[in-house]
């Protein structure tokens, strides 16, 4: 996928949620808020690849050890992610459900599977949260 086609599919998801946008900036990122949801897009351009993050936890400090785990264990039990796949983003100690794009979707695809993204997003932020520190603190 090119800048360009990047580009032009976030423009596009955002158009239909009637919140026009510039879509990528110059270092090529991207966001937005839908509803409780946030959803964050960076271009790569060594891998020609669109990834689109929705936000599920943001911690305060580096996570205490076994909580990924924990995280990554949901995943592999088959929680539902969105399509997406857990990614812990260490230089701004956040946890995302991720989807990289190599080939652009149509754009009717890409909202859909945004808003599925995004749904499970929600609920990973707090259903799953709470029972993966649960298991790991033992409360």
């Amino acid at each position: 996928m090119t800048r360009d086609e990047a580009q032009r599919l976030v423009q596009a998801f955002m158009m239909s949620l009637g919140q026009p946008s510039e879509g990528l900036n110059p270092q090529g990122f991207g966001g937005a808020v839908l509803g409780a949801a946030q959803l964050y897009f960076e271009y790569h351009s060594d891998k020609q690849a669109l990834e689109a993050s929705a936000l599920v936890y943001k911690f305060r400090d580096p996570p205490k050890p076994g909580v990924l785990d924990g995280f990554r264990e949901e995943e592999k039990a088959g929680t539902d992610t969105g399509g997406g796949a857990v990614d812990y983003e260490t230089e701004n100690k956040s946890l995302f459900l991720s989807r990289i794009y190599s080939t652009p979707p149509p754009d009717a695809a890409f909202k859909a599977d945004m808003q599925r993204l995004t749904q499970a997003s929600l609920v990973w932020g707090d259903e799953v949260l709470d029972r993966v520190a649960s298991r790991v603190f033992k409360r």
